[in-house]
């Protein structure tokens, strides 16, 4: 199958591919060989939004029910969850490293989850299964540091028709309906929750894709809500014009390039170094030849590389095959959910061909008892499916990072506030 035949099912928005305009993909190969497709190995991350043809009109999500919510203040949900962490040093030491959840956050962050469902059918139920309840925590909790968490429910296409698409086979996925949930589960935020409070969205692939969508059709404005704090758009195409930061995908909202900086996004696709994305990588390229992928990396905003302060699964990603290695030598388990590895781990944007990608360089070296990789390559039959990169582990390679942003950002945000608040009449 060829990438015009998955565009031309409706994966495009997904993929981050500007399918708007352009002219049409002749050229490369499948992701994958089989029915299994991103199967097990995209599993919980999973890619995309297959797109069947709309279904009849579906009943509208009410999300003034709390069981509609992953998480939300009077709800916390798939967010109270245990997130200590452990820190793994070269040398092979463990420290622990508790979390403690802000206790009166100064803004919000909404959050729209990626790929997960294992529902049979082609859009996922509003039930939180373990898959949903599992990447709030590895993905979004962590945010409760900094921010009041919103995460909703939403009929996203499930693995179950990602496979089916993958493999050539009819989807009956309506990916209009996860948009129309997430545009509800927006305005019932903003009608009952904001109360003026700035709001970082934050999503990962196909929720990276609808958070797209939804600015597009509300806050590409000019000028930009002042609400907008900032959009971290993870595992997804963000197309600009070559050598700009805006005016591709979308009009007003540019790439971030300053810690402090506000109504921004941040956005990357993340590779091995040495495995940069091939001709047919499902991200960073644009079908429109006028515009490539952006990159925008979260330790360093402004340009080139960095130390990433990751936060990574203990158990290994758990979405691969690849057994995951002892952290340590010293100890073949730790004693949390997560851990860190300071120094392991470097990000630097880097523009290729089609786009500017993620390249992550691991750091391992054979003579300290730390791990010297990390598990997130996608597989299938055993065998790296490059076209991916590390896409299942986007969001926990530069977690820390993230984190640390939406600090910073959240502080210029009061600042300008409170100057805003001391100048008006």
């Amino acid at each position: 199958m060829r990438i015009a035949t998955l565009l031309s099912a409706g994966l495009c928005l997904s993929f981050g591919l500007a399918c708007e305009s352009g002219p049409a993909a002749t050229g490369g190969t499948e992701s994958t060989s089989e029915g299994a497709g991103a199967g097990a190995a995209v599993g919980a991350a999973g890619a995309v939004a297959a797109a069947g043809a709309p279904a009849a009109a579906a009943t509208p999500t009410d999300y003034s029910k709390p069981d509609v919510w992953l998480c939300r203040p009077d709800k916390p949900g798939a967010c109270a969850v245990d997130l200590s962490t452990t820190v793994v040093a070269a040398d092979g030491t463990l420290t622990p490293e508790p979390f403690t959840p802000n206790a009166a956050p100064p803004i919000d962050c909404f959050y729209v989850y990626p790929t997960v469902s294992n529902d049979t059918t082609g859009n996922s139920d509003l039930v939180a299964g373990p898959e949903e309840n599992s990447v709030v925590a590895a993905q979004f909790a962590r945010f409760g540091s900094q921010c009041r968490l919103f995460a909703p429910l939403y009929r996203q296409v499930t693995l179950t028709s990602l496979r089916a698409a993958l493999s050539g086979m009819p989807s009956t996925a309506d990916r209009t309906l996860g948009i129309q949930d997430i545009a509800a589960a927006w305005k019932y935020y903003l009608d009952n929750h904001n109360q003026g409070r700035g709001v970082v969205l934050i999503g990962h692939s196909q929720g990276s894709s609808t958070l797209t969508q939804l600015i597009k059709d509300q806050l590409d404005t000019a000028p930009l809500d002042p609400r907008l704090i900032s959009a971290l758009l993870i595992g997804t195409t963000i197309t600009v014009p070559k050598g700009a930061d805006v005016g591709g995908t979308f009009k007003n909202l540019p790439f971030c390039r300053a810690n402090g900086q506000l109504g921004c996004i941040v956005s990357y696709a993340s590779f091995r170094t040495t495995a940069p994305p091939p001709a047919t990588s499902l991200f960073t390229q644009s079908m429109d030849p006028t515009m490539v992928g952006g990159c925008s990396n979260p330790a360093a905003l402004a340009g080139g590389p960095a130390e990433l302060h990751a936060y990574l699964n203990a158990a290994g990603s758990g979405l691969t095959t690849a057994p995951a290695a002892p952290w340590t030598m010293a100890s073949p388990t730790v004693p949390s959910p997560f851990v860190s590895v300071p120094g392991l781990l470097t990000g630097q944007c880097v523009d290729g061909e089609r786009g500017s990608y993620f390249a992550i360089t691991v750091n391992g070296n054979p003579a300290d008892p730390r791990t010297d990789d990390i598990t997130g390559d996608v597989l299938t039959a055993g065998m790296v499916q490059a076209d991916w990169g590390l896409h299942v582990v986007d969001v926990h390679l530069a977690l820390g990072n993230l984190l640390d942003l939406v600090q910073a950002q959240a502080t210029a945000y009061a600042a300008r506030s409170g100057a805003a608040a001391a100048t008006t009449p």
